[in-house]
């Protein structure tokens, strides 16, 4: 057993906070596939949020209509959030590519599934705020109101049909 605490991510009012003081999200493993949940999220990102959203994918040159960076050093702003849609063993280097950056972002962002103590514990001792399996767009629409109990707001007031 580690003697190291346990990581836990901010309380539900602090990654509110973290939304609404965010203007510009990096999507790093942005895919233009649209069954993989990086495209999902990047779509709602794009019309639901006032984020300025940019892509980062070696391997893609446009998503949804707009350009993709290779690299968090080849885009034309530092954001404030890089939310990240990568594999287990690729998030240290994620994490060096953030740290690399000038100024630093504010927030390094996991989305579901990757979850890593003393990766969150190494970017907040580099002044990164952590926010580790929660999925940007699952959070976003739960504190503007319209996450549904699916994860979606659908809209629908009653379960009868139409007739």
């Amino acid at each position: 057993m580690s003697s190291e605490p346990t990581w836990e991510n901010p309380p539900a009012v602090r990654r509110q906070q973290i939304l609404h003081e965010t203007r510009t999200v990096a999507v790093v493993g942005a895919s233009a596939n649209p069954a993989r949940a990086s495209n999902f999220v990047a779509t709602y990102l794009l019309a639901s949020t006032g984020y300025e959203v940019h892509f980062v994918n070696p391997n893609a040159t446009e998503i949804l209509g707009r350009p993709v960076h290779r690299s968090l050093a080849e885009l034309p702003v530092v954001p404030d959030l890089v939310d990240v849609f990568r594999r287990p063993a690729d998030l240290a280097g994620v994490l060096d590519e953030v740290l690399a950056l000038d100024p630093l972002p504010r927030t390094f962002w996991l989305q579901f599934g990757l979850f890593d103590a003393d990766l969150a514990r190494r970017a907040e001792a580099a002044g990164l705020e952590v926010v580790m399996d929660r999925c940007l767009k699952v959070e976003h629409a739960r504190f503007a109101g319209g996450l549904h109990l699916a994860g979606f707001n659908t809209g629908v007031i009653s379960s009868r049909r139409r007739g």
